[in-house]
């Protein structure tokens, strides 16, 4: 499985960025998926998860009204939306997909690294 993440870059605060994912060597319409960040000295953290059908999203906290996840099945990709960026939402940002099929949501947002097919991500710089 390949993740392929493209859409990062250097933002203003206040500005908006689209993250996307692209997906090949499985079935994608079948696996959530989700992004992660992870910022300079921090661990990796869980951002939001679209549920394998497209049909439910789930979101940390920290960007929930500012951050929008969707999928296209038919185009084996996962699109994150981040509006009213923050210089705290700097970090790089990471593509993964679940091992197992069909999971609900709250799997992928508390699962194990190993559990989970990772991209190499890409980097957000917000200034403020």
């Amino acid at each position: 499985v390949q993740l392929q993440a493209s859409g990062g870059g250097l933002v203003q605060a206040g500005g908006s960025l689209r993250l996307s994912c692209v997906a090949s060597g499985h079935t994608f319409r079948r696996y959530t998926t989700a992004w992660f960040r992870q910022a300079p000295g921090k661990e990796r953290e869980f951002v939001a998860a679209v549920l394998w059908s497209g049909t439910d999203t789930y979101y940390a906290d920290s960007v929930k009204g500012r951050f929008s996840i969707s999928r296209d099945n038919a185009e084996n990709t996962v699109y994150l939306q981040m509006n009213s960026l923050k210089p705290e939402d700097t970090a790089v940002y990471y593509c993964a997909s679940d091992r197992y099929t069909q999971r609900p949501l709250l799997d992928i947002a508390s699962a194990q690294a190993s559990d989970l097919h990772w991209g190499l991500g890409t980097l957000v710089t917000v200034s403020s």
